[in-house]
């Protein structure tokens, strides 16, 4: 069977890169396989997962870099290197620019932690999505998974998941209520989705 070949960008624990491999290996993710790990920081415990499942890991650290420009050249050059045709962002704190986000249309996706529009955009991840639900008072919230385009957070939607916002939850309560209930159930939907489309219409890079 014909499969898209994934690369997954990470820059911390990799829980949703775990979520995407146990899909994998339960075979719910059929489309896809998962071809590269990169990620932006050195002490990711992302690159720990991928060793530990025999996927190819990669760090290419901004801070390495000189520009923006040679961050990303050297992001494209691995991907091409590995064959890779789309792109999956999981906690990737990086923002890429839009002549990046040209060269794959319809080809990367990312997750967040909210019902966009709510609480996205620039500035807007980790913790401090789960502090600005709270302090405005929401009473449900959730995870996107959507396409990447030029607008931080602003590509076409792909799936949604709400999630309650119980009495005396904190950010972290919040936060992993929000990664149990709807983060790592609709990325591994999405990514197989996603997977299919490019199969289905015949453009696998």
């Amino acid at each position: 069977m014909l499969k898209a070949r994934m690369a997954v960008l990470v820059s911390g624990g990799g829980t949703n890169l775990q979520a995407l491999i146990d899909a994998q290996k339960a075979d719910k993710i059929r489309s896809a396989v998962i071809a590269l790990v990169i990620s932006g920081t050195p002490n990711a415990y992302a690159l720990v997962r991928a060793r530990e499942n025999n996927i190819p890991a990669l760090l290419i650290s901004k801070k390495d870099c000189a520009s923006q420009e040679e961050f990303e050249d050297k992001l494209q050059a691995a991907l091409l290197e590995n064959d890779i045709d789309f792109i999956v962002m999981a906690g990737f704190l990086s923002i890429l620019s839009g002549d990046f986000v040209k060269k794959w249309p319809r080809r990367i996706i990312n997750i967040h932690p909210s019902l966009i529009p709510s609480f996205c955009g620039k500035n807007y991840y980790g913790l401090r999505v789960h502090e600005a639900a709270l302090e405005k008072g929401v009473k449900v919230t959730g995870a996107t998974v959507h396409f990447v385009n030029e607008i931080p957070d602003g590509g076409e939607i792909i799936l949604q998941k709400a999630v309650r916002v119980l009495r005396g939850d904190t950010p972290e309560t919040l936060q992993r209520r929000v990664m149990e209930q709807a983060e790592w159930q609709i990325l591994p939907k999405a990514a197989e989705l996603a997977a299919k489309d490019i199969i289905n219409t015949g453009k696998p890079r």
